[in-house]
């Protein structure tokens, strides 16, 4: 991280802790429109009207609607009927601002931060909204496959940035064509792998206990990570998302006082978290894994 630093600031001029401060900013707006996404999406409602008290209806003024510190100006209550605000609003824009930080001293300043910002402003809506409606609206899933898509084109013909699917079997086997072509056929082998493996596994149970454990907003998740990050790393999201929604499982079983193992788990939640922790650390946890050997 200080190497980042020091890069970035002897070519911008910029100190490195303001960039961080801008960064924290623009994420907590960012999860202040999340607030709305998450609140509006699931309820078929536009996101262009302005913010209102759910109580009284009375719009929110603009200077109580900054991110954060609004909420604590106003002590969680409306400025009008004083009926509370859920802590939640603030804690999503202070979640999204932190996960922005994250993601900046991963990647630092290079053409691909917008990519993983955007990346993780999409995964932070679409978890929240799982665990509420434990639905993955298509209104996100599928613009997230296709923008995935354009990624996959265009980042390795403008900017020459190489996705670490391209360097390995049986995308490798491509290595004379195009550099955007390669990738193209990474992020469709990826999609593939990653909905289809999901649709597979869903299919199957099905078959042998006759009732769904997978929902298709799962499936289509899963084209658009599988699209962005190529089939190893979608692997790996599956497989954290496995383990951690099977924790998470484990741990609402033991607050149930009758046990019911047909209870559903809102998957995408999981599939977020692993999809987090993948774009991050997937490479390096693949290549230290693949050491062991």
């Amino acid at each position: 991280m200080p190497m980042i630093f020091t890069l970035i600031e002897s070519e911008t001029g910029v100190p490195d802790q303001l960039i961080l401060i801008l960064i924290f900013i623009v994420g907590a707006c960012i999860g202040s429109f999340l607030n709305v996404v998450i609140y509006r999406v699931p309820n078929e409602r536009s996101l262009l009207p302005s913010s209102a008290c759910p109580s009284c209806g009375r719009g929110i003024k603009p200077w109580h609607n900054v991110p954060i510190v609004g909420w604590l100006i106003l002590g969680g209550k409306c400025a009008n009927c004083k009926s509370p605000i859920s802590w939640r609003y603030p804690a999503i824009e202070l979640l999204t601002a932190v996960l922005f930080c994250i993601v900046y001293l991963q990647f630092g300043l290079v053409p691909y931060l917008g990519v993983a910002l955007a990346f993780t402003a999409a995964m932070t809506a679409l978890v929240f909204i799982d665990a509420d409606h434990m639905i993955l609206p298509n209104v996100i899933t599928y613009p997230l496959f296709i923008a995935a898509l354009i990624v996959r084109v265009v980042f390795p013909a403008v900017f020459d940035h190489s996705f670490s699917d391209m360097t390995v079997a049986p995308i490798s086997y491509l290595s004379g064509w195009p550099s955007w072509a390669v990738s193209l056929a990474g992020a469709i082998f990826g999609a593939l792998v990653g909905g289809g493996s999901l649709w597979l596994i869903g299919a199957i149970w099905k078959a042998l206990r006759g009732v769904d454990a997978m929902g298709l907003g799962d499936v289509k998740l899963l084209l658009g990570i599988g699209a962005l990050f190529g089939w190893r790393l979608t692997l790996l999201t599956i497989f954290i998302g496995a383990f951690t929604g099977a924790v998470g499982g484990i741990a609402m079983l033991s607050r149930q006082k009758e046990k019911d193992l047909q209870a559903q788990i809102p998957f995408g939640i999981f599939l977020g978290i692993g999809s987090f922790i993948s774009m991050l650390y997937g490479d390096r946890i693949i290549g230290w894994y693949l050491s062991q050997f």
